[in-house]
């Protein structure tokens, strides 16, 4: 009789806090919509935490960067230059403003926006850059945000999974005019579907606030004076964010040595991990590998799958989607994406299962070679 093989998932929550005892308390006191006290004291925390000023929080990651686009003005005849290599809700969310994304490469070492390539893709329609930190290892800021102020370009930071990433001491999403988080169920906090809206300057953050509350005025009840949306979060759902940011660095520091466990157990195969970089924090949103031979990864996939241990490729590029198809080459990002697997990482994952799956991946190679 064979043995049932353990189960280890790409990724889960990791709830170790008062999540269940604020979410009943919302239920004790019938705070369960758009209004209640977590709302502000979830965005104060992360505000405080990131070191920014001015935040908003909404329902989910995507439309916290339609949001953030549509603060800024961005619309119809305007060019959005933005990685191919990213998760797709970076471009739909510029298509849906009615501007062009306009796709550059990504950098092999750190699998981030090139900025040469920014330089290159820069007409006299382009309104902004969006950077995209992706898998939580922080972009180069000091050349995007040097580009953007040379051409008086916007500034737009996604970091959907950079919470927790740093870039020269200071954290993710603190660089552009505005930026946009995701606590989405697999992210590093979560509120289960939720987003957060970062502005550089009050009024783009009041924009923002308007905007996702559909457009009410705040003197007058019922009156609403412009097409909005309603972006808002719910109490429960902050209620859970508090939760989660009260953990954060518990969170942080075992998703690091996860990260650590990996990189350390597969030296000497035949791939290359995502790692830190000097004066960068990877806040390892995923613990991600390239594997040297394309050819390799779906085997490696499927092996691994029949072990119990679930993966996922790294995200397609951009440009290749049928909406968005330019017929254009991006080598680097095209390479990354052949490549690419996201192993499991959730916090609550120990050493023995870590080891599992690199004692399962080794196993893959030595058969391969036989």
């Amino acid at each position: 009789m064979s043995e049932t093989p353990k189960l280890i998932p790409v990724y889960r929550p990791y709830f170790s806090g008062k999540e269940k005892a604020y979410v009943n308390e919302c239920l004790d006191t019938t705070w369960i919509s758009s209004k209640g006290e977590f709302i502000q004291r979830f965005e104060q925390g992360f505000a405080d935490y990131i070191g920014a000023e001015h935040v908003t929080s909404v329902c989910n990651g995507t439309v916290a960067i339609h949001l953030a686009l549509e603060a800024l003005g961005v619309g119809p005849g305007d060019e959005v230059i933005v990685p191919t290599f990213t998760y797709i809700a970076s471009v739909n969310t510029i298509l849906q403003t009615g501007a062009t994304p306009v796709f550059v490469d990504s950098l092999e070492l750190t699998w981030q926006i090139d900025p040469e390539d920014v330089r290159r893709k820069i007409t006299p329609k382009t309104k902004a850059v969006m950077v995209v930190h992706l898998y939580g290892l922080p972009c180069d800021m000091d050349a995007i945000a040097a580009l953007c102020e040379e051409h008086q370009l916007l500034l737009v930071e996604d970091c959907a999974e950079a919470f927790g990433t740093r870039y020269k001491g200071r954290h993710a999403g603190t660089f552009g005019d505005i930026s946009t988080f995701s606590f989405f169920g697999n992210k590093t906090i979560t509120t289960g579907e939720g987003g957060m809206v970062v502005a550089k300057n009050q009024k783009t953050i009041q924009k923002a606030f308007h905007l996702k509350n559909q457009g009410v005025s705040q003197s007058r009840e019922y009156w609403h004076d412009v097409v909005a949306y309603n972006y808002r979060m719910t109490n429960i759902c902050a209620a859970i964010g508090l939760a989660q940011l009260e953990n954060v660095e518990e969170i942080l520091h075992k998703k690091r040595q996860i990260a650590r466990w990996y990189k350390e157990g597969l030296a000497g195969l035949p791939l290359i991990s995502h790692n830190e970089r000097p004066e960068t924090i990877h806040s390892f949103w995923m613990c991600s590998v390239a594997l040297n031979d394309r050819l390799q990864r779906q085997p490696l996939r499927d092996f691994l799958k029949s072990h119990g241990i679930e993966t996922r490729p790294v995200f397609y590029p951009a440009h290749t989607m049928p909406h968005c198809a330019t017929g254009q080459n991006f080598p680097v990002a095209e390479s990354l994406a052949a490549r690419g697997i996201n192993l499991p990482s959730y916090p609550g994952l120990n050493k023995e299962d870590v080891n599992f799956v690199i004692e399962k991946i080794f196993e893959f190679f030595n058969r391969s070679v036989q």
